[in-house]
């Protein structure tokens, strides 16, 4: 089935959009989903973890930081596996740890299985391996010129509500209890469900992901199509990609930027908690609002991009206002008014979490015609790096000198961020359209 209107024929090459498009994008979505759920599960709620299993919160936080740790040395030959096997491949591969990983996690409800549940852990963070850089991969084989962005912001879309139900839920679904045996009973319910999701979207993905269309959906990819394999050398690709200044910098800057939000992610519990004790549930709640102000602002920018092509302008301002929502959250945190934190939270998340498909499209622009798969995937290589070291600092800084000094901690970094991105448009020798 395709859509209605008339198949196009440009310089001899047939092109045609398929209505399943949105279908892989849906199924692609409940993965990444799935996926980022399990990552915030624990960390939202740390303190019930940090009691529960008798270890200290960096252990807990190191339960969200293994998925950043796992990401570095295994996106090189994954990402050669994409350009290898294709996207279907990927895509099941990465479902497939999810699910493993999810129903490991299952035996954890009990204070002596903390190295089970952080296996379980780990084997899940092996799947977003396989899925953080597949956005613009499959918004270029599967979607026109004029929508690819959009289609890409979408796709991290579904990352992006893993995230705000990681925040919303575990704090409903694991309620802050003194007894041990109701606590694992509640604990257990949680990853049961886990699981069972995570099994639901593997066998839709195994019955319904494809790699591509019959029919490319633009020139850009009918001219892909007409090389041969031989033409393509990964290892080339990957040393063109080093070599562009351009790229490099801006691989710099997307690690800033997104290792921030991850540690803000990873840590906002111990975050709201101190501030306003007993509010683990809020504490979900304000993650969420980030997170949904974050998918406001990625489908605008999506949006605003596929529009004007302002790939520059746009991205120097969303991470100037970043910047700037990262120093008014951080200074009115604790001013002890609840309804401040949410709405600074949101302001913060529309342009923090806006960024992410941002740095995307940009970075694709920046390397045309190096694969997508690989650019995507060194920007998260950066963005796992630096969400390591950020989550380590800010925790640290935070148990020595509070809260406000680890937050500005990293307003810090999102100011040299913006600088440098500036920096970046100026160096940027690639002609983009405006």
């Amino acid at each position: 089935v395709v859509d209605s209107h008339p198949e196009r024929m440009e310089r001899g090459n047939e092109t045609r959009l398929y209505k399943r498009r949105w279908l892989m994008l849906f199924v692609f979505g409940t993965f990444s989903m799935s996926n980022a759920f399990m990552w915030l599960q624990y960390s939202i709620i740390s303190n019930i973890f940090v009691r529960f299993y008798g270890v200290n919160a960096i252990c807990v936080d190191w339960l969200s930081m293994i998925y950043f740790l796992t990401y570095i040395p295994l996106i090189l030959p994954v990402t050669w596996f994409l350009d290898n096997r294709g996207l279907r491949d990927v895509v099941v591969v990465g479902s497939a740890f999810n699910c493993i990983g999810a129903w490991i996690k299952t035996s954890t409800a009990h204070p002596d299985m903390f190295a089970v549940t952080f296996l379980g852990q780990f084997v899940c963070s092996v799947g977003t391996v396989f899925l953080l850089g597949i956005p613009s991969r499959l918004a270029s084989l599967w979607f026109g010129q004029q929508e690819v962005s959009t289609a890409c912001s979408i796709g991290v879309l579904g990352n992006q509500v893993g995230i705000a139900i990681g925040f919303l839920l575990p704090p409903i679904l694991v309620p802050n209890v003194d007894d041990v045996e109701e606590l694992a009973y509640h604990i257990s319910v949680m990853f049961y469900i886990t699981a069972g999701v995570a099994t639901l979207i593997f066998v839709l993905v195994v019955i319904v992901f494809q790699e591509k269309p019959e029919l490319p959906p633009s020139q850009a990819q009918a001219q892909a199509r007409s090389l041969s394999p031989d033409q393509y050398s990964y290892k080339a690709s990957i040393g063109r990609l080093l070599c562009n200044k351009s790229f490099m910098l801006m691989v710099l800057t997307y690690g800033l930027n997104v290792g921030c939000f991850y540690a803000v992610s990873t840590l906002l519990n111990r975050m709201i908690t101190e501030q306003y004790p007993g509010e683990e549930v809020n504490a979900g709640r304000i993650g969420l609002t980030i997170v949904i102000a974050g998918m406001v602002g990625s489908l605008i920018c999506g949006i605003w991009m596929d529009k004007t092509k302002t790939y520059k302008q746009t991205t120097f301002a969303v991470y100037l206002l970043t910047f700037i929502g990262m120093l008014v959250y951080s200074f009115t945190l604790n001013l002890g008014h609840m309804w401040v934190v949410f709405l600074t939270a949101a302001i913060l998340g529309f342009f923090m979490t806006g960024y992410l498909p941002l740095g995307f499209e940009f970075a694709v622009e920046l390397t045309y015609p190096e694969s997508e798969g690989t650019s995507s995937g060194l920007l998260n290589c950066s963005a796992q790096l630096f969400g390591i070291i950020f989550t380590i600092s800010q925790g640290k800084i935070m148990d020595k000198w509070g809260t406000l000094a680890g937050n500005i901690f990293l307003c810090v970094f999102l100011l040299i961020g913006t600088i440098l991105t500036g920096r970046a448009h100026l160096t940027s020798k690639k002609a983009i359209s405006v």
